[in-house]
């Protein structure tokens, strides 16, 4: 329900390809690291979204989405579930096309608030996966 093969396709072959990644640090022991390596790998240009604020992958990182000098097409969230829904409302917020929550990652009302303003959003799966299937 929170993935149609619909949605995933356009969010990953039309919505646009400056991904800012909610959470990515430079610790390459979490998933956001490797997803975020995969994105590029597939021309996605990817923005480091951290409090931290640190460059990975050679890309400048920002400490919020508002940070981001720049338009972001989609939002890759690897935060807590918790945490995802106001980064969703940030998301709504910047322009963003639309919203991805990692695997993990849900949050029912976010999902509802980000479809009614008229975003694509795919929640509790992973980019990285869903890619490779697009052929």
């Amino acid at each position: 329900m929170y993935g149609d093969p619909a949605t995933i396709r356009r969010i990953l072959r039309d919505s646009g390809d400056t991904w800012a990644v909610v959470g990515l640090s430079t610790n390459r022991n979490r998933a956001a690291y490797g997803v975020a390596g995969v994105l590029q790998r597939y021309g996605k240009r990817i923005v480091p979204v951290h409090p931290k604020a640190e460059a990975v992958h050679g890309e400048q990182g920002y400490p919020s989405l508002a940070a981001v000098p720049f338009p972001v097409d989609v939002v890759d969230v690897f935060v807590n579930s918790d945490a995802a829904g106001g980064i969703a409302d940030e998301a709504v917020e910047i322009g963003a096309k639309a919203v991805w929550f990692q695997l993990g990652v849900v949050d029912e009302a976010a999902y509802e608030k980000v479809r009614s303003a008229g975003l694509d959003m795919v929640m509790d799966r992973c980019p990285a996966i869903e890619i490779p299937r697009l052929g």
